[in-house]
């Protein structure tokens, strides 16, 4: 089954940047990530999505889930689970670890549910 590969464009904008921020991932008294060098993805007219070199995330409370979904835009995005003492967040994380050439340098990066974990971005300018 062949999936539609869409092109962002002024319909459907999808910019990749640098942020000048940090990015703080918590689950309860936990750092899950900690980073400076976050890129920020503004897609259309969703929140903006930090990605965060996995470098900068505390790989050992991840763990991998069966879970993926698709973006015609972005490709095919896997997922973790964030694993504490305290519990477990499912699906809590996703990568697009061979994303589409519109968006390649979220390669190698994770971004993290709101919802469903604290995240702090705090300005460094």
């Amino acid at each position: 089954m062949s999936r539609p590969q869409l092109i962002p464009g002024p319909d459907h904008p999808i910019t990749v940047t640098p942020s000048d921020v940090r990015v703080v991932v918590r689950s309860g008294e936990h750092v899950v990530a900690d980073t400076t060098n976050a890129l920020a993805l503004q897609e259309s007219t969703y929140p903006v999505a930090y990605y965060v070199p996995l470098e900068d995330v505390d790989q050992k409370l991840l763990q991998r889930t069966d879970h993926s979904t698709y973006c015609p835009f972005k490709g095919d995005a896997s997922y973790y689970s964030v694993v504490t003492p305290e519990g477990t967040v499912d699906n809590a994380v996703w990568s697009y670890e061979t994303p589409y050439e519109a968006v390649a340098p979220i390669a190698k990066r994770v971004a993290f549910y709101t919802d469903r974990l604290e995240v702090t971005v705090v300005s460094v300018t």
